[in-house]
């Protein structure tokens, strides 16, 4: 039934040459190192701030330490309750007089 077969040597690909350069993907490692170095920066900061308001901080409570907290004198208003009874009446008139 297969007659048509060819004997001996296959032929090639037609395709295969085009197909034979191509470039290996390797466009994520750019960005990729790009975003380390971006971080890495970025920690080197945080890191530079961290130590400056740790210093700040150890300065505060040194001056806070040194300087001797005063007792605070509270002064507390009492207030006298009127001698008189508040008339309302005669206030909503004095108001409406003016």
């Amino acid at each position: 039934m297969a007659k048509n077969k060819q004997k001996g040597k296959k032929q090639k690909n037609v395709f295969q040459v085009a197909n034979k350069h191509l470039k290996p993907k390797n466009k994520a490692k750019p960005v990729t190192t790009t975003l380390k170095h971006i971080s890495a920066v970025k920690n080197e900061k945080v890191e530079n701030l961290n130590q400056i308001f740790t210093e700040v901080q150890r300065d505060v409570k040194s001056i806070s330490k040194s300087v001797a907290p005063q007792p605070k004198k509270q002064t507390q208003v009492v207030r006298e309750p009127p001698k008189e009874s508040v008339n309302v009446d005669n206030a909503a008139q004095l108001f409406s007089q003016l």
